[in-house]
């Protein structure tokens, strides 16, 4: 989709434009866009706008059809977006949430420093490179029979801690303690069960990765001291994946199931994309039930990467993950739905809260944020591109009323692969990155190609938006040193 969009968009300040629900018969509620000026140009450039004006049209839909300033298009709704449906009568859509459910991002912080990890680099992103299986395909290192797998559905990155993988520490700073409750194994297919059981501990590919990082600039000393994140130089590590093949056949299943729904239910939608059933009817609940077996798989599948990693630095740098302070600081979703508490218009409303490509940002106090973040807000974790810099900012009261406790989640394609790859053609990324001090290990060059900064936006115009608008506020800027791609 490269035609420039033409709708009408009205500025509301420096960081908000609204597209009036007038614009489209049918459309409920207005879209709000969060972008600066410079950044509304390249939204335009692709049909994002207008998937966000049909994300409007959906059955209960509260407040506003929300945008990040990350937004591109995507299936049905645009990657970017974020949409709260009445719990009563609204509808709940996979295309809200997306193929890869739960996609998130895991931050570990540690007590070395670039100085000290410069001179082994090149054997620690080796070392990580063989012990975290990536790439497509991708075979993890556990294998499950069904009923382990049964387990895993059940009970998320819990299942990985009780093995071993890990510390109880760490599903403390997980997202919903890194295990949703509302899974049901017995609505998972046999499909989805086939692709997912080998998966387990596998990075994947395309923009999955996973980074050693250096933290470059502190902006709020006490959040990031809140984090462990102490003083410029000191190493972090990110790691960013999702589902894998699970999620995203159990997304699949369910927009087929979802294409008959809609119909069933008499909804008229705008984009067959948006294929959606009531929250409360069999079909919505099934698909909610399903949605929290895969974000669990998803939630396990960090906590063994995160735990691989540590053992790879202890190898390398003779020690323990103890030792070596390698704490995690938060483990965040980005593609997922939550049924949540909210107010809107001086109302406390309960919603459905569809978040795809997009963080959730719970300000201090909040009952969901960690105790060891209360004072400071929930941490959001914002990967950039593998050539520049990622962040992490906390989530804000103001996120609380403006877009329902969320912000963005990275920093946004703006090139598609191909335009990525034909872009690379005369070019050697991995050459290019090392001239740059970042070692790069990927299982495949096209990865690398397709990846390339060049095809981001730059995510430090994404956070600035945010954090100007008061969605996010800036904690620390990291910066990659090494890199590992499938």
């Amino acid at each position: 989709m490269s035609q420039y969009w033409k709708g009408p968009l009205e500025q509301i300040d420096d960081h908000r434009w609204r597209i009036p629900k007038s614009y489209k018969p049918g459309m409920r509620v207005d879209g709000l866009i969060f972008a600066s000026k410079e950044m509304i140009e390249q939204i335009k450039q692709d049909q994002a706008p207008e998937q966000v004006a049909n994300v409007a049209f959906l059955p209960g839909i509260v407040g506003y059809s929300i945008a990040m300033p990350d937004i591109h298009w995507g299936y049905g709704f645009p990657v970017g977006g974020v949409a709260a449906m009445d719990l009563d009568e609204g509808v709940i859509s996979p295309g809200g949430i997306g193929y890869d459910i739960n996609c998130g991002v895991r931050l570990l912080r540690t007590e070395l420093t670039e100085q000290k990890v410069r001179p082994r680099l090149k054997e620690l992103v080796d070392q990580i490179f063989r012990d975290v299986p990536a790439g497509f395909g991708g075979e993890g290192l556990i294998k499950t029979n069904r009923a382990e797998l049964r387990e895993v559905m059940l009970k998320g990155a819990h299942w990985m801690v009780e093995h071993g993988y890990g510390w109880e520490d760490d599903l403390a700073h997980t997202e919903a303690n890194g295990k949703l409750d509302m899974p049901d194994p017995d609505v998972i297919t046999e499909k989805a069960v086939e692709r997912g059981k080998d998966q387990l501990g596998t990075l994947g590919g395309g923009n999955h990765f996973l980074e050693i990082q250096v933290v470059d600039e502190i902006y709020d000393p006490q959040a990031a001291a809140a984090m462990g994140i102490t003083q410029v130089g000191q190493v972090t590590i990110m790691i960013h994946t999702g589902s894998r093949g699970f999620g995203h056949q159990t997304c699949q299943d369910h927009l087929d199931i979802m294409e008959e729904a809609h119909q069933k239910y008499g909804i008229s939608l705008p984009d067959r994309q948006l294929a959606c059933a009531p929250i409360n009817s069999e079909e919505g609940q099934t698909y909610l039930r399903a949605m929290h077996c895969a974000a669990n798989f998803a939630f396990a599948n960090r906590q063994a990467i995160a735990h691989w990693t540590r053992q790879a630095f202890a190898k390398i740098f003779k020690s323990t993950p103890e030792s070596l302070g390698m704490y995690q600081v938060y483990d965040v979703a980005h593609n997922i739905a939550k049924i949540e508490d909210h107010e809107w218009d001086s109302k406390k409303v309960r919603v459905c809260v569809h978040r795809k490509g997009a963080t959730r940002a719970f300000p201090p106090g909040h009952p969901e944020t960690p105790d060891a973040y209360k004072a400071v807000g929930q941490p959001v974790l914002i990967p950039g591109d593998m050539g520049r810099y990622s962040f992490v900012l906390v989530g804000t009261e103001n996120a609380m009323r403006e877009s329902f406790g969320t912000t963005c989640h990275g920093a946004g394609r703006m090139m598609s692969r191909k335009g990525a790859l034909r872009e690379a053609q005369k070019r050697d990324i991995a050459k290019e990155m090392e001239k740059q001090g970042i070692i790069v290990r990927a299982q495949n060059k096209a990865t690398l190609a397709e990846e390339a900064s060049y095809a981001y936006k730059d995510v430090a115009d994404v956070v600035e938006v945010v954090h100007n608008a008061g969605i996010a506020r800036k904690v620390a800027k990291l910066r990659p040193i090494g890199v590992v791609k499938g």
